[in-house]
């Protein structure tokens, strides 16, 4: 294997939250071919754990017992393949968006707005803008446990707001996709582009570590209407705080702990469902141990 190891991590490095328990190991492949032969030598009860750039997670300060696979700067490839973009699973949303505008191509703009990478985008459906991830997907890649490398249609996941599951169980790691936009004049693309990524600084507290929207919008309303409503925003337990700028944000203000992050998370949650008897959901996914 040509990629690196490291032991005993800790994933406040790997995550935006910069905050976080210690991996036992974490590999980082040196290419796709890499990370298949990895899985091939892997046992299959070893937890394993797929991150990019580690902006919708949160891994608990008791650490997380197995091994990480970090994507980005691994699975980082990013080219035309007739009218298509193949896109690796570590590619950012913002480098895709400018690729698009680079071979005159338009819908793909609404990637600057998500804080992460193509992998991430494909498990949650990522969206924002109006746009959604899947609704430009072609087909993907996805490698399994055991380090086959497959193709799949958008056919055969259900997809929704947040949520794309594969019909059948299976235990895979999206590696890659073909995506489809339409063609168009790179220039609007770019204004759209900046238009975007200023629109995101106005509203967002993009100067602090956060992970993006907290909670998934309710139907018909949005999770940062009722948690402002609720009077939360500022609301803070150690280091972590409910955004002044925008409720759906929880930043890290200072030395926040995962146990901080998480505790706030669920003081919004049941504040939320309180007041208002709408439960909110995450978007965000917590993984391993509470610190004893």
């Amino acid at each position: 294997m040509r990629g690196e190891m490291l032991r005993d991590e800790s994933m406040s490095r790997h995550v935006s939250w910069r905050a976080g328990g210690v991996a036992q190991r974490v590999y980082q492949p040196a290419d796709l071919a890499d990370l298949q032969m990895f899985l091939q030598q892997t046992p299959a009860d070893e937890p394993l754990l797929a991150v990019g750039l580690g902006s919708n997670l949160l891994v608990r300060d008791g650490g997380f017992r197995g091994t990480v696979l970090l994507f980005v700067g691994a699975l980082a490839e990013l080219r035309m393949e007739g009218d298509l973009i193949y896109a690796q699973a570590g590619v950012a949303g913002a480098k895709l968006a400018r690729f698009a505008a680079a071979n005159h191509l338009c819908g793909a703009e609404f990637f600057v707005g998500i804080p992460g990478t193509l992998g991430g985008m494909l498990a949650m459906n990522a969206g924002c803008y109006g746009g959604e991830t899947w609704q430009k997907v072609q087909r993907v890649q996805v490698l399994t446990r055991s380090g086959k490398l497959l193709e799949r249609t958008a056919q055969e996941y259900d997809i929704g707001y947040r949520h794309a599951a594969l019909r059948k169980e299976s235990d895979e790691f999206f590696v890659g996709a073909w995506l489809r936009f339409e063609q168009g004049s790179a220039d609007a693309a770019r204004v759209a582009i900046k238009a975007l990524m200023e629109k995101r600084s106005a509203s967002q507290p993009l100067q602090l570590p956060n992970c993006g929207s907290v909670f998934r919008n309710p139907p018909g309303d949005y999770a940062a209407r009722l948690i402002e409503s609720c009077g939360l925003k500022g609301k803070r337990i150690g280091g972590a705080q409910v955004s002044e700028k925008h409720a759906n944000f929880i930043v890290n203000a200072g030395e926040a702990t995962a146990t901080d992050i998480e505790d706030l998370v669920n003081e919004v949650r049941a504040t939320v469902l309180r007041q208002t008897g709408v439960e909110l959901h995450t978007e965000v996914k917590i993984v391993g141990e509470y610190k004893s």
